[in-house]
């Protein structure tokens, strides 16, 4: 990894390790304050969770582990005393010299993968509230406008999905996105490709509006102070 701070630019990228792990340490500090910093078990926990992480992983501490060595060599991550457990506290904002919103909307994409304006503002709703989605996406504007003398882009915007009326953001932070994330393979499809090729996207868009769904029901049931199905 060779990120830097902020008083030079960031000139390529964390591992999707490293970003799961500070994606985790900057939700955290937000959502459950009064357990932050983060132990090593912790953080473990919270990087493997199966509930808001996209992709979903099965991390060992030794990675988690190593992913913090390489955090705090770039000052993106701190360790804390005053226990005999070492925490862990993240550096972010500062480390890479952007906004509090703008980290937010970061962190989000970091840990859940592309998403619309509309969905990092409900997202985000525990972290940070925003007014509404047009101050999502000036901030999203921002990141993807930033100067070359800061390091330049932080997000991208993607190309429209197939069936789907809003345009998805993701974040640069791991390095240049997919060309399947950003529409590009559908022009690499032979003709012959087309009924497949549908069939697939299909398959995408239902899952994405199911994971939707699935975020609409837990949040509905936290309000009411319900489990969410599935749990005891």
């Amino acid at each position: 990894m060779t990120l830097t701070t902020s008083s030079t630019p960031l000139p390529s990228t964390l591992s999707p390790i490293e970003a799961r792990v500070l994606g985790t340490l900057m939700e955290k500090a937000r959502t459950v304050p009064d357990s932050y910093p983060l132990t090593l078990n912790s953080l473990l926990l919270g990087c493997n969770q199966k509930t808001s992480r996209e992709p979903l992983m099965e991390l060992t501490e030794a990675q988690i582990a190593a992913a913090l060595d390489a955090l705090k060599l770039a000052e993106l991550v701190r360790e804390t005393g005053g226990g005999r457990t070492t925490r862990y506290e993240h550096n972010f904002q500062r480390g890479v010299g952007v906004p509090e919103q703008s980290a937010v909307l970061l962190g989000l994409l970091m840990l859940r993968g592309p998403q619309t304006a509309g969905e990092l503002r409900l997202n985000t709703e525990r972290w940070y509230k925003f007014a509404d989605i047009s101050s999502v996406e000036g901030f999203l504007e921002e990141l993807q406008d930033r100067s070359p003398e800061k390091g330049g882009a932080l997000v991208v915007k993607l190309a429209r999905a197939p069936g789907t009326r809003e345009q998805r953001w993701a974040h640069l932070l791991c390095g240049p996105v997919d060309s399947i994330q950003t529409g590009g393979s559908k022009a690499l499809r032979s003709p012959g490709d087309g009924a497949s090729g549908n069939t697939v996207e299909r398959i995408e868009q239902l899952e994405a509006d199911v994971a939707q769904l699935r975020e609409t029901v837990q949040k509905l049931c936290m309000e009411l102070g319900m489990s969410p199905p599935g749990q005891t």
